[in-house]
């Protein structure tokens, strides 16, 4: 096995996740409860997209935990714990605190414009709460991450891959999850912006990512294994979630068990057929980061406008969709790539 090998699957999955992540923010204006938390709010709602919305809201955010980790998992292979550290605070603390001084606040300002209130300056992380709790988990999670490095055979790492032989090992590291959820109990497992549980489910998301990449093959070969019985079992609670509970009230511990099975399907999914390069991949991998980081600007932008356009709603979120995916792909292109003091602002190198 070639541990320094490209694994192109995880950054797909990267690329995949931000993507939903848009499509999610874009959906979010047409329900209506948009406004509590700050979102332009359509006078049209399409509150039947949300079923599908819950599909992938339990699972979203996690996934790009997981895949936060194995990314650092991978970095350290290149390089010790201190450059390693340093690397996060220049790709990761620099672009929150440009993004939360600078793109944040802007469109907050379109927010303030469209619903005719005072414009004023609100510095903010706003969406970019995820690299603040990555910056966190970087600084906690690092030491033992280094001793995993110079110990590969400790016994912790020894118990994964045992466990990991078969798929009780799967349900077993669940239990955390479950636990999490229990302690924790969140009112929606789904809010996890500048929550404890959203805190937490990331910390376990983000550990365990490393640990998967840090035992090899292991893991990646069982979830593909086992990947379409993992996949049924999580659409089954889905539906349970659906026509038992109507999406209301249902226990932590079920959606926790139904967000892990899902999250094991989509690793093992992605192992099996996302595990080549592509051309398509190689420009969307150090673009997404940037786009995810100025999306939400554009996405209030585009919404602010095309709201006001006398067509059906389903036609305008589609609207907004392509727009904020175009106009943010066109600064990442245009802007923020060919600027050399403008790249590390937004998680890119110099060159």
């Amino acid at each position: 096995m070639n541990t320094d090998a490209r694994r192109h699957d995880i950054d797909w999955l990267r690329v995949i996740a931000i993507a939903i992540l848009i499509v999610y923010h874009s959906v979010v204006s047409f329900q209506p409860w948009a406004w509590t938390i700050a979102f332009i709010q359509s006078e049209n709602s399409l509150e039947w997209l949300w079923i599908l919305m819950e599909l992938v809201n339990i699972w979203r955010i996690p996934l790009l935990f997981f895949v936060s980790g194995m990314g650092v998992c991978f970095a350290m292979r290149r390089r010790d714990w201190r450059a390693l550290y340093f690397d996060r605070l220049r790709r990761i603390f620099l672009p929150l605190a440009f993004g939360s001084l600078v793109i944040v606040p802007l469109h907050f300002v379109v927010y303030q414009s469209y619903t005719d209130q005072t414009i004023a300056y609100w510095p903010s992380m706003g969406h970019l709460w995820f690299l603040g709790n990555i910056t966190a988990y970087v600084i906690l999670c690092l030491p033992v991450f280094h001793y995993f490095q110079k110990s590969p055979e400790n016994a912790f790492i020894d118990l994964l891959k045992r466990l990991l032989k078969s798929p009780l090992g799967l349900a077993i590291i669940a239990i955390p999850f479950i636990i999490e959820a229990l302690v924790i109990s969140p009112e929606y497992f789904s809010m996890y912006a500048g929550t404890l549980h959203g805190f937490f489910i990331g910390l376990l998301a983000f550990f365990f990512g490393f640990c998967f990449v840090s035992i090899g093959e292991t893991f990646f070969t069982l979830v593909q294994k086992h990947k379409l019985w993992l996949f049924l079992i999580a659409l089954f609670l889905y539906f349970i979630r659906l026509f038992v509970f109507g999406l209301e009230a249902v226990p932590v511990w079920l959606i926790s068990i139904e967000s892990m099975l899902w999250l094991y399907a989509i690793f093992g999914y992605a192992y099996g057929y996302l595990n080549q390069p592509s051309a398509l991949l190689g420009y969307l991998s150090p673009a997404v980061y940037p786009i995810y980081i100025v999306h939400m600007f554009f996405q209030y932008l585009s919404t602010s406008y095309i709201l006001k356009l006398d067509m059906p709603a389903v036609l305008q979120l589609v609207l907004i969709i392509v727009f904020t995916l175009l106009l943010s792909w066109l600064s990442y292109e245009l802007i923020i790539k060919r600027v050399k003091y403008l790249r590390p602002l937004f998680g890119l190198s110099y060159k």
